[in-house]
């Protein structure tokens, strides 16, 4: 079960990074009920061995890619997220000082803040891409333009899985010519 899980996660990881294309240092935020993968109802089933699955199999894979992991937290840490400090640096993000732990913060959260070599939380980003495993609501950490990508993947587990990049806003009018390559 575990292994069919992280497959799905990781699949879906780099399907999305094919897509979104995000450089060196981009920030990709992840939000995972590990209770809907299970097939239970958010929030009510934390299961720490799906949580690091999930983590297993996303975090290599956006390592090797150099793209910081933004881990979001449940809504009892208002969805607040844990990265390396690197990133808060990087993004000159204020940290906020909590643990997350499995019923308060979420396993996902937990498990990433266990694996991080200096881990710190964070009360609001903007990342590039992001993944939302099992309705978790990540779209308030992505940047203002967000767009659904669809992926092979439908599901990690039991829980709904919905992919997003973002691009530029488009301004000038019918008039403006627009980049191509940030589209």
């Amino acid at each position: 079960m575990y292994e069919e899980i992280a497959r799905e996660a990781e699949t879906a990881v780099r399907e999305l990074l094919e897509t979104a294309r995000l450089k060196e240092n981009g920030l990709f935020v992840v939000g995972c009920s590990s209770s809907e993968v299970g097939g239970h109802k958010i929030g009510s089933f934390s299961n720490t061995e799906i949580a690091d699955a999930v983590f297993g199999a996303i975090y290599p894979v956006l390592t090797e890619k150099k793209i910081f992991l933004a881990a979001q937290c449940c809504e009892h840490l208002n969805r607040a997220l844990i990265l390396e400090r690197a990133a808060a640096e990087y993004y000159r993000l204020p940290v906020v000082n909590v643990v997350p732990q499995p019923k308060a913060g979420g396993s996902f959260a937990t498990a990433a803040y266990h694996a991080f070599s200096d881990p710190v939380a964070v009360e609001r980003i903007q990342a590039q891409a992001g993944i939302d495993i099992g309705d978790t609501l990540i779209g308030m950490h992505l940047q203002p333009v967000a767009v659904p990508v669809r992926v092979s993947v439908r599901k990690v587990g039991e829980a709904n899985l919905v992919c997003a990049r973002t691009r530029p806003k488009f301004i000038g009018g019918e008039r403006a010519h627009y980049d191509e390559r940030n589209l």
